[in-house]
């Protein structure tokens, strides 16, 4: 029968109670160690002649040593151990951060704890584990960026826009950059086309819709 090992590293006691409390009901699941800082968990695995962990779950914002630095630490006690996030924090940069550094899987505390417990299963079989506002965050990451046909004009025709709503002439804006006035028509062309308008009147609209 499979079985998970387990350690928890989380120093909210009523959420430590209820993990441990929860979990350790189920029969395929043996608690090997709790810990309230990544530092207790290193003092209590040298105290152990043997750790028999396969699985970590691991908060961020733990005190001392936050979870994210702990993870190569624990990583070197436990190498072949999956590690867990379970946390607050679902900001993209704490959530790459930790897969990075050798998490697996990435949990929001907001999660129920029949489905956190569905997750420890799903990563001890060797699949990987994300709440389903992280794992939107990391699809969004990978996404194609769709650039605006507004985004595509250029620090310079920007300015010329600019000078076009300020209602300047062709003349007026070349001697304002400092370009000949050949140049201003080349990129009123360029911004024509980019924009896929055909007169001054449909850029300065788009501009003061706030569209550029």
């Amino acid at each position: 029968m499979e079985t998970i090992k387990l350690c928890i590293i989380e120093d909210d006691p009523i959420i430590q109670e209820s993990l441990e409390k929860y979990f350790e009901i189920h029969p395929a699941i043996q608690i090997q160690l709790i810990a309230g800082s990544v530092e207790d968990f290193l003092e209590k695995a040298a105290e152990s002649i043997s750790l028999d962990i396969n699985l970590v779950l691991l908060d961020i914002g733990l005190p001392g040593m936050s979870g994210l630095e702990g993870i190569r630490h624990i990583k070197q006690k436990l190498p072949e151990a999956d590690i867990v996030m379970l946390t607050t924090f679902e900001e993209d940069k704490n959530i790459f951060n930790a897969l990075c550094a050798g998490a697996c899987s990435y949990i929001s505390k907001r999660t129920s704890l029949m489905k956190i417990q569905e997750a420890l299963f799903v990563v001890h079989r060797g699949g990987s584990y994300m709440s389903p506002s992280i794992a939107r965050k990391i699809a969004k990451h990978f996404m194609p960026k769709v650039k605006k046909k507004e985004d595509l004009l250029t620090p310079r025709q920007s300015q010329i826009v600019d000078g076009l709503v300020e209602g300047l002439s062709y003349k007026l804006i070349a001697d304002k950059l400092s370009i000949s006035i050949d140049t201003v028509r080349d990129h009123i062309k360029r911004i024509y086309r980019t924009l896929e308008v055909n007169s001054k009147a449909e850029v300065i609209r788009k501009s003061l819709n706030g569209d550029l």
